[in-house]
């Protein structure tokens, strides 16, 4: 396993420091969504500040804990690979992308999470590094980044469209994976030149 770098580091800090202090929020009775969850306009509580600030929200454990595993596993070698200002860049334009993406293309009317961010972070891992073997958790078995990286958006695109699987961000994760891979794609044209 690859050592931590910089940026994923601190993005795992910021994230945790998040989700644990509007834990503290809530429980003290302190309505944070105005600041921290993404709602469409058509609401009349969208404001453009959460296009960024929800990105880094999560409401529950098991959310923050599957979209920082992805960060934590993938984005060392990502970041290693494109250097941090790239990652960084990376990171933010795939979640900015995934939360406008759903904002848009769904029905729901609030949106949280790292999950467009974390997905970009996977499509790039696959673009560069697509023949290289991932352990799944369930079931436990190895799969090539590539098949891994087309399986999900497959499933995210269908779910999305057919409306299954409610209360998942899957148009975050599409078009978040379509920045990170987007990005990978344009940055590879552009250190052949």
């Amino acid at each position: 396993m690859m050592r931590i770098t910089e940026i994923v580091k601190h993005l795992l800090i910021v994230n945790f420091i998040v989700f644990f202090g509007i834990q503290v929020l809530l429980q003290a009775h302190i309505d944070v969504r105005p600041w921290f969850t993404l709602f469409t306009p058509d609401t009349g509580y969208f404001k453009p500040v959460q296009l960024l600030t929800n990105m880094f929200t999560h409401y529950e454990f098991y959310h923050i804990l599957f979209n920082m595993l992805v960060l934590f596993f993938l984005g060392p070698l990502v970041e290693s690979a494109l250097g941090p200002k790239r990652f960084l860049l990376l990171y933010l334009a795939a979640g900015l992308a995934g939360g406008t993406g759903q904002m848009l293309l769904s029905s729901n009317a609030s949106i949280v999470g790292a999950s467009g961010a974390t997905m970009g972070v996977l499509a790039a891992f696959a673009g560069m590094f697509p023949n290289l073997r991932l352990m799944l958790l369930f079931p436990p078995i190895p799969v090539k980044a590539k098949y891994l990286a087309i399986a999900l958006i497959a499933i995210d695109l269908f779910s999305g469209i057919t409306g299954t699987r409610t209360g998942i961000g899957h148009f975050a994760h599409v078009f978040g994976a379509f920045v990170g891979i987007g990005l990978v794609i344009y940055w590879r044209k552009l250190n052949l030149r």
